[in-house]
């Protein structure tokens, strides 16, 4: 949660209320969409990737994305991003997908860098985190 931009879960209980702000996210005007990612066959949730801020008269939106500390290096979230943008692009018709990114968070950068975006800018000040 270092670079998430908010407190770490306590509880099954919050995790539960986040999970329902996901599920809220999908009837605002301008939704997001997310989706767990699972461990192989044994169905053990390590993360989330998703969608939020859906411009659609633009097809913009900006992406999302953690995974459990444990399972970082392994790929999992160069694949699980690769199947979301190609949903994204296909299904949302989306022409630019942004990802805010602290830029001290080195290991995001390198794979947004794999996935082919470019970073454009430093929006300063834009964020807080407690370190």
């Amino acid at each position: 949660m270092r670079w998430y931009g908010a407190d770490p879960l306590n509880s099954i209980g919050e995790a539960e209320q986040l999970i329902a702000l996901f599920a809220e996210w999908r009837k605002h005007p301008n939704p997001g969409t997310r989706w767990g990612i699972e461990l192989g066959k044994s169905g053990t949730l390590i993360g989330t990737c998703g969608f939020y801020k859906w411009n659609r008269q633009w097809s913009t939106c900006h992406l999302s994305f953690e995974l459990a500390r444990d399972t970082w290096g392994q790929g999992y979230m160069l694949e699980a991003l690769r199947t979301t943008l190609e949903w994204g692009f296909q299904h949302m018709k989306l022409r630019r997908v942004e990802a805010l990114v602290h830029p001290e968070n080195r290991p995001s950068i390198k794979l947004l860098s794999e996935l082919h975006f470019v970073q454009e800018g430093r929006l300063r000040s834009a964020g807080f985190w407690r370190q």
